[in-house]
């Protein structure tokens, strides 16, 4: 189906406007019109090829919410109309060890990455979700509360869940003390969370001027620290 989109036509480009033909859904896939995609620095890493080789036109965007549009005559979990998410992952070999454990990012045959991957349906490349349309299979996509405002949930997909994940391994809660190095795009979700779970939050920043902002996220000190190149100097 024509989908259009933004891409990056070349290593040294920047971004424009694109139109290509999505493939079609298989039986376990979710067709969903894109509302929303976030920004991450990864997506710029791999359009300038920073990361290894790309193939252009690059249509990054793993921080995708929308409403699903369509699903395949196998699809259990989701419905038409369903708000729902897509993050860095569309797919993997889902049988070996780290698969079945749900470590899909860590698959000991290949992750297919939301783009810049090659898809195992039909050998393109796969496109993110700079674009109108997405299509994933189910078990890569995820139910959002139809309360959540979809505006401002697409972080969650990256950001989120890569400070919610170790502060949920390490069972992060009442008694705990948290450090957060860097009150960035992760940093200010980090802190977010472990205040949430009840611990003791400090940030560490070399921005002093992020203070106030990290206050009134509810933590519970700021720790300066030396800017990197201050650090590194002989005195």
């Amino acid at each position: 189906m024509r989908t259009k989109s933004y891409a990056v036509p070349a290593i040294d480009k920047p971004l424009e406007y694109y139109e290509f033909d999505r493939r079609e859904l298989t039986d376990t896939d979710v067709e969903l019109d894109v509302h929303y995609c976030g920004i991450c620095h990864s997506d710029i890493h791999t359009a300038r090829g920073d990361w290894g080789e790309v193939e252009y036109p690059c249509i990054p965007g793993h921080e995708i919410v929308g409403v699903v549009t369509r699903v395949g005559g196998n699809v259990t979990k989701f419905k038409p109309g369903d708000k729902v998410g897509v993050g860095c992952m569309v797919n993997s070999c889902g049988e070996c060890e780290a698969c079945k454990r749900g470590f899909e990012n860590s698959c000991f045959k290949e992750t297919i990455w939301t783009y810049s991957s090659k898809d195992p349906v039909d050998g393109t490349d796969t496109k993110g979700g700079y674009s109108t349309i997405m299509i994933a299979p189910e078990h890569f996509v995820l139910p959002l509360p139809s309360s959540l405002n979809m505006a401002v949930a697409a972080p969650l997909l990256c950001a989120g869940i890569t400070t919610y994940s170790p502060l949920r391994h390490w069972k992060v809660g009442e008694g705990s003390k948290v450090a957060i190095i860097g009150l960035g795009g992760l940093g200010h979700m980090g802190v977010k969370y472990a205040k949430s779970f009840g611990a003791e939050v400090w940030v560490i920043t070399s921005s002093p001027e992020k203070a106030e902002a990290a206050k009134s996220y509810g933590v519970d000190g700021v720790i300066p620290a030396l800017t990197p190149w201050l650090a590194t100097r002989d005195h």
